[in-house]
């Protein structure tokens, strides 16, 4: 499914839902592949359901024979005799039952490890604007819970949704060859039960879908709420907390209440017609063995077969909304699994994929507008010289950051090209476009580590280097003072989601690690934020010992930051616009804060 690189959304409406039926439609399939490996399980199971279905279907037959041919004769010698065949044919059906449940618990497992595997390998395909349109904790849900929901179904459900179709089949048959007449009236509570089902199942699934999606919102709430934690409690806003839970939790338990009506209103429905077609059959077998057309080992048999008949169908009842909410699940995976970013490398090139400029950076003619928001760059053309100095500056909002995520291709344009070095931004290989940019963040993202591993992080050069050989590496590139900042230097234990660290700590791990690459160019928004003027002269200082041919865009609000850049652009409204000295650019900034 191709989509627009900014339509990333996974909340979408019924009407959009329809507009992707036939894309959903193909879920199935996308779970073939996960299955391949499994074939050989898959159909052990299949034949011990069938040696399971057999047994079913022999059993009533067998035991009409005892009851015609030996009991009404009083032959105990014969009932013996076939009751230890029944007890060979009950011990067979127990042996493949086990069969298939252990076998396909396993698969089951195997498919859930393969299916949250292939979601991440997805995840790490689509772009920023994925994860800017998304919670993560309905994300997390998807990979979670909806994943689960399918391995339930598999490992529990499946070959019991396929054991009862295989019955249910075979005893209709059965029953209709026994006594064509008497076998119409035991179906047909059957036919009403399943028109009553195929009424109600777009309304079951359905509802299975909404506590999906609600459960994945409280995810989402939950998560939001955690990460903002400190900011919740610092302006006395728990209620707020509290009242964004309650919401979520509110239409989580409703729509709960309703998937758990859903899942058990069909069981009622055919434990009903189950007891009116045996009611029906016994009235209407006994007038048949009145009239001598029928005998009462058959009747008892046709009995048997009638459970045989209505009772997988009450199972079904049960495994039905499991099979609803498995494919509700499997709809929101697929949303994921079937999207494909547009930030890939290209590789049919054309004249245009190359600027006779020799400029390390060009933008010509770009715009770049973000989902159901306004443009944030229009029709904008300029140029970055290799080894010089610029700085962006405008007012919050004005588009600095977008500009610089479009240089390292975070997004791509709307419109219009990006050059790097002359050649098309786009036709770069991942690999090879980041050893050119190094992006230092505003805010640093960083795993739970050590220091060494999160500033090594991505660096294959560096990759297998130990501490000693670092150690030197760091010395070369002026940066061992910044390890100063950490109790226990390279082993400075870290944990992404604590305080085990400071922002300003984090940014100048951001920081080496972007160094140490030693880029091309590189990206610095606003990355002395959070750190004092002293180690913010200490980097100055490291900027400065870059390599010549290294060109630095910085995006900063301090004026000490910017004023030795060798040329200023102003950022504001879709445009860029050169300003040249500081005081025009100040001039520009005092302008815009006047207009807006």
């Amino acid at each position: 499914m191709k989509i627009n690189i900014m339509d990333y959304s996974l909340t979408k409406t019924d009407l959009e839902k329809e507009k992707q039926k036939g894309v959903l439609s193909t879920a199935w399939r996308r779970l073939v592949p996960l299955m391949a490996e499994e074939k050989r399980s898959v159909i052990i199971s299949i034949t011990a359901i069938l040696v399971s279905s057999a047994v079913s279907l022999i059993v009533p037959i067998v035991i009409a024979h005892i009851v015609d041919k030996y009991i009404t004769s009083k032959n105990f010698q014969g009932v013996l005799s076939f009751s230890g065949i029944l007890a060979v044919i009950f011990v067979v059906g127990l042996v493949s039952n086990y069969l298939q449940i252990v076998t396909m618990g396993g698969v089951g497992r195997r498919l859930l490890f393969n299916l949250r595997n292939k979601i991440f390998g997805k995840l790490q395909e689509l772009p920023v604007a994925f994860f800017n349109q998304n919670k993560t904790g309905d994300i997390i849900s998807r990979i979670n819970n909806d994943t689960d929901k399918l391995n339930q179904f598999f490992s529990q459900a499946l070959m019991q949704f396929l054991s009862n179709i295989i019955l249910i089949v075979g005893t209709g048959i059965f029953i209709v060859f026994l006594n064509f007449k008497l076998g119409l009236v035991a179906l047909l509570p059957a036919g009403i039960a399943l028109f009553l089902t195929k009424l109600l199942n777009p309304w079951v699934k359905r509802v299975s879908l909404r506590s999906l999606r609600t459960l994945g919102s409280m995810s989402g709430e939950i998560q939001e709420s955690i990460n903002n934690f400190k900011v919740i409690v610092a302006f006395n806003r728990l209620d707020y907390f509290r009242n964004k839970f309650r919401e979520a939790n509110e239409l989580n338990y409703r729509a709960s209440v309703s998937s758990g009506i859903a899942s058990n209103i069909f069981n009622p429905i055919y434990v009903l017609s189950s007891s009116l077609a045996q009611l029906a059959v016994l009235a209407y077998g006994i007038h048949l063995i009145d009239q001598n057309q029928f005998t009462v080992g058959l009747l008892i048999g046709f009995l048997l077969y009638v459970n045989n008949f209505y009772s997988p169908l009450r199972q079904l009842a049960s495994v039905w909304p499991s099979l609803q909410l498995a494919l509700a699940g499997l709809d929101r995976i697929s949303e994921v699994l079937t999207l494909e970013s547009n930030i890939k490398t290209r590789f049919k090139k054309t004249k245009k994929t190359f600027s006779s400029s020799k400029a390390v950076i060009q933008f010509k003619d770009v715009s770049f507008t973000y989902e159901g928001g306004k443009d944030a760059l229009k029709n904008v053309s300029f140029s970055l010289e290799e080894g010089k100095t610029y700085a962006l500056v405008g007012p919050t909002g004005g588009g600095k950051t977008t500009t610089a995520s479009l240089m390292a291709r975070l997004y791509d344009p709307s419109h219009g090209t990006v050059y790097l070095e002359g050649k098309d931004i786009r036709f770069y290989e991942p690999s090879e476009r980041v050893k050119k940019i190094g992006f230092i963040l505003q805010d640093p993202f960083l795993f739970n580590g050590t220091v060494r591993e999160n500033i090594l992080y991505g660096n294959e050069a560096f990759k297998e280097y130990k501490k000693g050989k670092l150690t030197q590496m760091l010395e070369e590139a002026h940066l061992t003072k910044l390890l100063s900042r950490f109790p226990q230097g390279l082993d400075t234990q870290i944990v992404s989601s604590g305080d085990s660290i400071s922002l300003g700590q984090k940014q100048l791990i951001a920081f080496i690690r972007a160094v140490l690459r030693n880029p091309d160019i590189l990206i610095l928004d606003e990355a002395t934020a959070n750190i004092d003027t002293v180690t913010e002269q200490l980097l100055e200082e490291i900027i400065n010992k870059l390599p010549k041919k290294t060109t630095k865009v910085i995006i900063a609000h301090r004026l000490n930051t910017i004023e030795n850049a060798d040329d200023i652009f102003f950022i504001n409204g879709g445009e860029v616009v050169h300003a040249g000295s500081m005081k025009n650019a100040m001039d520009m900034l005092l302008q815009g804060e006047r207009k807006s």
